[in-house]
């Protein structure tokens, strides 16, 4: 199952790495947050290549990932990891609504003589 989610990366982890029978391996987790009108914060994983794209990547950018979650038994506890495998930036990245207006100008203000009521 492939997933896709976008949000804004609110914080990149520390990245861990350690040896395994089959070698040595990497990880790194980044949490990023929805634009929904009841925003989410949710953690991903990176694992072996995947992490360098991460290190381009600062808090604050908006993101585009694509995932696939695992979930896995221990001690009839259940563990789910959300998987990114690809990570992309958003070219359209959100702007801050109160730039998409031109300023406000005194220009902008009508006169007494200009108003147009009717009462």
């Amino acid at each position: 199952m492939n997933l896709e989610i976008e949000g804004k990366v609110v914080k990149v982890l520390e990245e861990i790495s350690g040896e395994s029978k089959y070698g040595r391996w990497i990880k790194q987790e980044f949490v990023i947050e929805t634009d929904e009108k009841y925003p989410k914060k949710i953690c991903f994983s990176a694992w072996g290549d995947t992490t360098d794209i991460i290190k381009n990547i600062s808090p604050g950018s908006d993101v585009k990932v694509s995932f696939n979650p695992e979930s896995r038994e221990y001690n009839e506890r259940w563990y789910t990891d959300l998987r990114a495998w690809k990570i992309e930036k958003n070219t359209n990245e959100r702007t801050n609504e109160s730039n998409d207006l031109p300023p406000f100008t005194e220009d902008d203000i009508p006169s007494e003589e200009e108003e147009d009521l009717p009462f």
